[in-house]
């Protein structure tokens, strides 16, 4: 079933009626941060909500497990973009708990990969070309060390200041309740 013909559908409604007006903002985060965490849908509004974010306060960056897999990636990019250039003053790395990546198994991924038409020659060819699949789509074996890993990708960054603090914390998907991993303000008192 097609999605993107509603979608349209409802943006002309959205735009004709002029509801975009109560989510105006700039693009300066208005509390300061900026936000690492997972990609899970449970997340999209009950993590704004358990922290009292409302659109327009934070720099919110998602991906699957909160992962910084590379130091000059993309993520790491607009953790630095959001410092410099956008007045980021703190870091939070926020992972949860029934995370998909925990124990996540590259080799499912990859059957999950073929059975939509991707052959084995693509893949031999990936792997001959120095791209390490078991390793790019690991997952971790316990959330918080994820968070704690993240952390300190993004806190021994070379481009990073260390009067930024970085903070990690685990977020429970039903509840919301927040508990804190990593308190970034130890590290720049």
């Amino acid at each position: 079933m097609p999605l993107i013909p509603d979608i349209l559908a409802y943006n002309r409604d959205f735009v004709a009626r002029k509801a975009y007006e109560t989510f105006q903002t700039d693009r300066f985060p208005n509390k300061r941060m900026v936000i690492l965490t997972c990609m899970d849908t449970r997340l999209v509004e009950l993590l704004p909500k358990a922290m009292n974010l409302r659109n327009g306060d934070v720099k919110m960056i998602t991906n699957a497990g909160a992962i910084i897999s590379h130091p000059f990636g993309s993520v790491m990019r607009s953790i630095i973009v959001a410092v410099y250039e956008l007045g980021a003053q703190e870091v939070a790395v926020i992972g949860h708990h029934d995370c998909g990546m925990a124990g996540l198994s590259c080799g499912r991924v990859v059957d999950k990969i073929r059975q939509r038409g991707v052959s084995d020659d693509v893949l031999a060819t990936l792997r001959h070309s120095g791209i390490d699949l078991d390793r790019w789509l690991k997952g971790f074996d316990h959330v918080d060390e994820a968070v704690r890993q993240s952390v300190l990708m993004i806190r021994n960054h070379p481009l990073l200041s260390k009067t930024v603090p970085v903070h990690g914390l685990l977020i429970h998907p039903h509840t919301g309740k927040l508990d804190l991993v990593v308190d970034g303000y130890e590290r720049t008192a």
